[in-house]
């Protein structure tokens, strides 16, 4: 895998992390002031709250998966094994990794994976 693109890939992750870490700070923030309590309001501000409320968890739970596929691919760079496929040991094409950077399977393997879990 060519070093210099290794080291772009490395720099858009790690960005991508504190992007992700802020995000999830700020959804903190959020969370905190819905669930304060409700002095006075009507059914509907309380349906309005709990469907807020359901997107924020919701959009954090794709953030911290996301997270932690970012550290993964982090952790490959650092040990030296970023861009080969778990699956299968061949290595990921590049092309795959510019639009996936912390993909960990070749799109064969990932197909694969995603038919035995339909």
């Amino acid at each position: 895998m060519d070093e210099k693109f290794v080291a772009d890939v490395k720099m858009k992750l790690t960005e991508q992390r504190e992007s992700i870490l802020k995000s999830l700070a700020s959804q903190s923030d959020e969370m905190k002031n819905l669930i304060k309590p409700i002095e006075s309001g009507d059914e509907a501000d309380v349906a309005s709250d709990v469907i807020d409320r359901t997107l924020l968890d919701s959009l954090g739970a794709q953030d911290a998966q996301r997270l932690q596929q970012i550290d993964a691919a982090l952790e490959r760079i650092r040990t030296g094994k970023y861009g080969v496929c778990l699956g299968c040991n061949k290595e990921i094409p590049q092309a795959r990794l510019e639009a996936l950077p912390y993909a960990f399977l070749c799109v064969s393997c990932a197909s694969a994976a995603e038919r035995r879990n339909r």
